[in-house]
C-alpha cells in the first residue's frame, strides 16, 4: 500500500490550527474537588491525546502521587485551586518527555516562589506568559515540519521501480527526522535540568544529584 504523505502532512497541519491550551480565565475561581479536577481536564484536554475515547489525561492515582513526589502542594481540605489546576497543567505536558525527578526539578523552585503568592509576579502570571509564547512556536513548528518533509520527499531516489518501497522509505525518512528532533531536544533539557541542579546550594562541592525514587505512574484509579 502506497503511504500518502501529502495527505498526512495536510491532516497534520490543520491539527497545528488546532492547538489551544487552557487559559488561565477558563479554571474556575474556586476550589475544586479531585473529582472536579480530573473532570475538567478531560474537559480541556481530552483532544490532546492519541485516542481521546480510551486516553486517560489525569486520575487519582496520578494526582496523589504528583503529590507524594512534591510536584504539586498537598490540597486545602482536600480541595484543590486553580493554581493547583495550573501546575497539573505543566505536569502533563512535561510529564510525556521528562522523569519525575526532572520535572521535580523544574517545578519545586515555581511552587516554592510563587504558589499562593498574591503580591508581585504571580503563578497565574507565569502560566499566562508561558503559554503566550504558543502562538508563535506553533508556526516555527509548522515550518519546520514541512521542511523536513520537503527533504524527506527527495531521499530513497534510487529506491528502484518500486513506488510503494519508495513511499514506505520515504514515510520512514520523516519519521527519523522528527524522531531524532525530539530526541535532541529531550537530551538538552536533561543537560539543561543537570546543569541546573550543579548550581543550587545543597550541591555545591558534591558529586552529581541523586535523583529522588522515581514513580511509577498508574493510568487506572
Amino acid at each position: 500500500m502506497t503511504i500518502h504523505m501529502e495527505d498526512m502532512l495536510n491532516s497534520i497541519m490543520e491539527s497545528f490550527d488546532r492547538i489551544d491550551h487552557i487559559k488561565a480565565a477558563d479554571i474556575p475561581n474556586i476550589d475544586l474537588y479531585m473529582d472536579q479536577v480530573t473532570t475538567l481536564m478531560e474537559g480541556k484536554l481530552k483532544n490532546t491525546t492519541r485516542h481521546p475515547e480510551e486516553d486517560k489525561i489525569l486520575t487519582k492515582t496520578m494526582i496523589n502521587n504528583y503529590t507524594k513526589n512534591n510536584l504539586l502542594p498537598p490540597p486545602q481540605k482536600k480541595k484543590y485551586s486553580r493554581e493547583h489546576v495550573m501546575i497539573l497543567i505543566f505536569i502533563y505536558y512535561y510529564k510525556g518527555i521528562m522523569s519525575i525527578s526532572d520535572i521535580q526539578t523544574i517545578l519545586q523552585p515555581i511552587t516554592e516562589r510563587y504558589f499562593k503568592k498574591t503580591d508581585g509576579m504571580t503563578l497565574e502570571d507565569i502560566y499566562e506568559e508561558v503559554f503566550s509564547l504558543e502562538k508563535d512556536q506553533v508556526e516555527a513548528l509548522k515550518k519546520d515540519v514541512m521542511d523536513k518533509f520537503t527533504r524527506a520527499e527527495k531521499t530513497f531516489e534510487d529506491a528502484g521501480n518500486a513506488q510503494e518501497d519508495q513511499s514506505f522509505l520515504r514515510f520512514f525518512a520523516f519519521i527519523c527526522m522528527l524522531s531524532f528532533d525530539v530526541y535532541v531536544k529531550k537530551l538538552l533539557i536533561e543537560k539543561l535540568l543537570d546543569g541546573y541542579t550543579q548550581t543550587l546550594p545543597e550541591h555545591a562541592g558534591k558529586g552529581k544529584k541523586s535523583a529522588p525514587p522515581k514513580t511509577q505512574e498508574k493510568e487506572e484509579d
